[in-house]
């Protein structure tokens, strides 16, 4: 046994400066990972190489994909999968849900606030000028009344656990955070692998979130409605996260919708059938804002549906995410977090920011331009991963090219210490062994009308290049199942 151990391991290189979840300072293992160091020894490389190809072929066959963007070319890729998973223990995972649902609530209460009394703005907590500037502000939304009172009903918040062994928010997804179709598929693929594995801990399911997801949804039903009845809205099979609104569709057992498969009628929202017309009540929608109806947004649109915004307006039907929400999810909201939980709930903060600084402030901008070296530079309004410079990775004339697109647009900017991110055991397929490889976490938050849910798992991101610390599937990452013990 235990030189079987040796063998799946032995390559395996703990650097000491970085924070192994598996393994503590002195290379031994921590006592959750014990017995999971035990059963996979029972395999040798040749035999895990052939597992790890079997999960391949399940995401393959189930068309388990993403579409990847790289210099105007769309390139259709399998989602890459671990089998060795990341297993986070029950008190660890009570401050991860209770901050996050803290985040999900004080978020929805400052969306509300900024659509309609603006009391934030008017007592100084959050200056105008960073609501009025940011993109994903709709004025359209100005004193418009969500069904259930309910903007983000679905959160995704990504955390990491630094040097020091507590838990960073590094920022908060509302608009469409997607990824937690993976999440289920990564529990099935492990399953069909490795089933044994889970005879020996007593770990929750993340199943049940589709069941949840529909239960928030028809929570936020519109006034006069009984039985609601929900879809979802894609943009069509062409679009990265496809995969993922076809699995939830399925999974809550509702439609599957383009936009040419709804209409409005006298103000409310109908599905194309068969049958005749039926009356749409709920509409999860992974359209962007701008997309959704051509006759208040973009009216080149064709993914959306004309009159649906005016349907919204109304409260015939309830749209979610609401539209405007990508405004409370501009990183540079982000740094007044701590500000906007303590406005709205006098709660202190459960889950750490990570010191941010907005180049929109004169001295924050100064001290950025003159510390690039030692910060990463994100984009307010980018997602994916995409626009993040890591200034230790910058020569100096990307360090002058860097510093002069923050000039141009402060705004546009934020800044942040460069995090030593945990590092988790990974196989890696070009060495056939296990390496030290950098992880985050994205939690699912659901928020409905008097309902609250967290999927006790999440999304662990492995960044697969070597020392690389963006961790995105974008920019070549990959994930683990995420085990949360139960008590």
């Amino acid at each position: 046994m235990k030189s079987d151990v040796k063998t799946i391991f032995s390559s395996y290189d703990k650097n000491a400066q970085l924070f192994d979840e598996v393994f503590d300072s002195n290379g031994v293992a921590k006592n959750v990972y014990q017995k999971l160091l035990d059963l996979y020894g029972n395999h040798s490389i040749q035999e895990y190489v052939q597992l790890n190809n079997k999960a391949k072929a399940s995401f393959f066959n189930q068309g388990i994909t993403f579409q990847v963007y790289d210099n105007k070319v769309t390139q259709e890729k399998i989602f890459p999968f671990d089998l060795f998973p990341r297993i986070i223990d029950e008190d660890e995972w009570e401050i991860i849900e209770t901050g996050a649902i803290q985040r999900s609530k004080a978020l929805n209460l400052f969306l509300w606030d900024i659509y309609h009394d603006k009391k934030i703005i008017k007592d100084g907590i959050v200056p105008l000028d960073l609501i009025s500037s940011s993109a994903n502000y709709l004025h359209q939304m100005i004193g418009v009344d969500p069904p259930g009172g309910i903007y983000n009903h679905i959160s995704g918040t990504d955390i990491i656990k630094h040097s020091d062994g507590n838990y960073y928010v590094l920022e908060d997804n509302i608009r469409c955070p997607s990824g937690v179709s993976y999440v289920i598929c990564n529990r099935t693929a492990l399953k069909r692998a490795l089933f044994g594995v889970f005879n020996h801990y007593k770990t929750h399911s993340v199943t049940n979130y589709a069941e949840n997801l529909l239960e928030i949804l028809e929570s936020v039903k519109p006034k006069g409605v009984d039985v609601p009845n929900c879809v979802v809205l894609t943009p069509g099979m062409y679009n990265s996260a496809f995969y993922e609104h076809s699995y939830l569709a399925k999974a809550m057992g509702v439609e599957l919708v383009e936009g040419r498969d709804l209409f409005v009628e006298n103000d409310f929202v109908y599905m194309k059938t068969i049958r005749g017309p039926i009356k749409v009540d709920v509409i999860y929608r992974r359209v962007d804002d701008l997309y959704m109806d051509p006759l208040e947004f973009k009216p080149e649109s064709a993914l959306g549906v004309p009159g649906l915004f005016a349907a919204y307006r109304k409260g015939n039907v309830c749209l979610a995410n609401a539209p405007g929400t990508g405004v409370a999810d501009d990183k540079a909201i982000y740094t007044y977090m701590p500000q906007i939980i303590k406005y709205y709930l006098d709660e202190t903060p459960i889950l750490n920011n990570v010191h941010t600084y907005h180049c929109s402030r004169p001295d924050e901008l100064k001290y950025v331009l003159e510390h690039i070296h030692e910060l990463v530079i994100k984009p307010v309004d980018e997602a994916g991963g995409y626009g993040i410079s890591i200034g230790n990775r910058l020569t100096k004339d990307e360090i002058k090219v860097v510093q002069e697109e923050i000039k141009q647009n402060p705004r546009k900017y934020i800044a942040q210490p460069i995090m030593s991110l945990s590092v988790h055991p990974t196989y890696i397929d070009d060495s056939e062994s296990f390496e030290q490889r950098h992880v985050d976490l994205r939690t699912f938050t659901l928020l409905g009308h008097e309902k609250e849910f967290v999927l006790k798992g999440g999304l662990s991101r492995v960044a697969l290049k070597r020392g690389n610390l963006i961790v995105n599937s974008s920019q070549g990452g990959g994930s683990k199942d995420t085990w949360v013990l139960k008590k």
